[in-house]
């Protein structure tokens, strides 16, 4: 029997699961709708979450149309854990995929347990490889079925009976108390022999087990309240996001979720993104994840190693640089928000802010005594060569414009960060440097700044040299050193920021009216901006303001600790990719920040690290 099922469905929704090699989105109806195999950056199997049922999914739920579906994460894991209570009993299911040592080797698991009474269930399985267009070839096997597309082939193992029409597979069954019922979907390269997991309930109590142990490696200094179980949630997002065998973290595990529901401002960011670098680095230190902060840092030295004019905004999970952009004209988009896109075309843009985030990063790394190499340092210099020529030049800024090139003020900023921080790893660790050339180019970037960067009419910072529109990113200023928090200066920039681009009590990245950034329609409140602005009213000791804010900001997650990219304020949901680990790690910052007396953001202004 083939159940309905409505699309789309509110980015509010889903639940994360993953490995650190991949990751799913599954519906609160347990409909998984968003699956890419084996990796984050490869082509969907289930893409339903872009369309409909049509292009793939799997939902295993009540057969009771009355059910009452609760849900939530097993504390502090992964595994996402929903109860099915209907009038004749009550079951509980749980999806999760576990960790493994080989990365093309990646599973699914779903177990159903029989809590008391009896429930009728449904499984419904629409395989569709290649972003919901594949069809694959379904064999009916003795563990249940094998399907093959191309290069791409799952097992589906289950002593559930199958049934195949239409192009689907469908079972249904009961689960009594205390049976258990499993289901693993299993992918393998199509010319490789299928593997198997061989205990699903070991599995799962060993996922779990795992889990745990590293969520309580988190350093926390007070309770285990709220905000430290709301940070706890965001570090493991970070985690799921993070691809294991490189150390790659993800910006999200989707593509094209919109950033204004049926508008084209929709992009692909299964990709790990430069100008998230410093920020990254900071949440996991002061997390005390030092492991992974050092395989994020590995991974920017071997993503950004090669020929300084070669620097990219963004590379693939293992530092590619080829991501080329196209549709993929099949696909209806979700709530008709169109196109669709693979690849994302930003990779080729020139934005100089991301010079400063790298030599930052390495800056903090060193500081927070990581281990220390000395290739790291030969990479900054090599670097920091080019950018003495370039750093006034034209750029498309830290939101990857797809309008005309300026003269962004937070580019120039970043510029003067990665002198800053060089001349300060020389001083701090006595390494050698051109320290006299670079002192005079950091005061002259910083005269310039001062100069063409600020509208002394109005008493803020703009976002471009020339212009009048204001930008988010304006308020990092203080955070990085380059002017304290309670100058005259910060202060009317942050009071011209709320006036121009706070929506709802939220913050917008720019105006959409005063920037022209080569695209229609209107997006929401960026949420990382907005927990940029808690930040800013910390440093400043509006510890008041911080703290109404920060909370409004844990309210917009959905009732499994998540957020999306953006927020539509206007009609009160989520937008944009989802989960996005921009948000995800500005909310681990400022948790910190209004949590301890130093702070990611002080730390960062003060140039130094946490330590052990």
């Amino acid at each position: 029997m083939r159940s309905a099922s409505t699309y789309p469905k509110p980015i509010e929704d889903y639940g994360l699961i993953g490995n650190m090699l991949s990751a799913a989105l599954v519906a609160r109806d347990g409909s998984i709708d968003w699956l890419c195999l084996p990796h984050f950056d490869s082509p969907a199997c289930f893409a339903a979450l872009l369309g409909d049922a049509s292009h793939g999914r799997w939902r295993l739920s009540g057969a009771d149309p009355e059910a009452r579906v609760t849900r939530s994460y097993v504390p502090d894991t992964a595994v996402l854990e929903t109860r099915i209570d209907t009038s004749t009993g009550t079951v509980l299911v749980h999806d999760f995929m576990p960790l493994s040592e080989d990365e093309e080797k990646v599973d699914l698991v779903r177990v159903v347990r029989g809590l008391h009474g009896s429930v009728e269930m449904n499984m419904e399985l629409v395989l569709r490889f290649n972003y919901g267009q594949a069809v694959p070839w379904v064999r009916r096997r003795d563990y249940g079925l094998s399907a093959i597309a191309g290069p791409d082939a799952v097992e589906l193992h289950t002593p559930v009976a199958l049934d195949g029409h239409d192009m689907i597979s469908t079972a249904e069954f009961t689960v009594r108390q205390g049976e258990v019922v499993p289901f693993t979907l299993s992918y393998h390269r199509s010319h490789k022999t299928p593997h198997f997991v061989a205990d699903r309930l070991e599995s799962l109590e060993r996922t779990i087990s795992w889990w745990q142990q590293w969520a309580h490696r988190c350093h926390w200094e007070g309770p285990d309240g709220p905000r430290r179980q709301a940070v706890v949630r965001s570090l493991i997002t970070l985690k799921l996001l993070t691809f294991s065998p490189t150390g790659g973290i993800v910006a999200a595990p989707t593509t094209s979720l919109p950033e204004h529901v049926g508008g084209e401002r929709n992009w692909d960011y299964r990709y790990c993104w430069l100008r998230d670098s410093a920020l990254t680095l900071y949440a996991l230190l002061n997390a005390g994840y030092r492991e992974e902060a050092e395989a994020w840092r590995q991974w920017l030295l071997r993503a950004t190693a090669g020929h300084p004019d070669q620097l990219h905004i963004m590379y693939g999970i293992a530092g590619e640089r080829w991501l080329p952009e196209h549709d993929v004209p099949w696909l209806p988009g979700y709530a008709g928000s169109k196109p669709v896109r693979v690849g994302n075309g930003a990779f080729g843009q020139i934005q100089l802010d991301v010079y400063g985030e790298l030599i930052e990063t390495l800056h903090a790394a060193r500081a927070a005594g990581l281990a220390p190499m000395a290739e790291a340092w030969r990479l900054q210099n090599v670097f920091l060569k080019p950018l003495e020529e370039i750093w006034d030049s034209l750029d498309h800024g830290i939101w990857e414009v797809r309008g005309p090139k300026q003269a962004f003020t937070h580019s120039r900023l970043m510029c003067w960060v990665a002198f800053d921080r060089a001349i300060k790893s020389c001083e701090q660790f006595g390494l050698a440097g051109p320290l006299d050339r670079w002192r005079a180019l950091r005061e002259r970037i910083r005269d310039d700044i001062l100069t063409h960067g600020y509208d002394a009419q109005r008493n803020t910072f703009v976002q471009y040299y020339g212009g009048t529109a204001l930008d988010a990113s304006l308020l990092l200023i203080p955070q990085v050193g380059f002017l304290p928090p309670d100058d005259e200066r910060v202060h009317g920039t942050i009071r011209a920021i709320e006036e121009d681009l706070l929506q709802g009590g939220l913050l917008r990245r720019y105006s959409m009216a005063k920037t022209d950034d080569g695209l229609e329609g209107e997006e929401g409140a960026f949420l990382a901006c907005s927990f940029w602005l808690a930040d800013a009213y910390a440093m400043q000791g509006r510890l008041e303001d911080a703290n109404r804010l920060f909370d409004k900001l844990l309210g917009l997650r959905n009732d499994l600790g998540l957020l999306a990219e953006e927020y539509d304020v206007v009609h009160g949901r989520l937008v944009g990719n989802f989960p996005q680990g921009f948000s995800h790690i500005g909310l681990v910052n400022t948790a910190y920040n209004l949590n301890q007396a130093e702070g990611p953001a002080k730390q960062r202004a003060s140039r130094e690290a946490p330590q052990d």
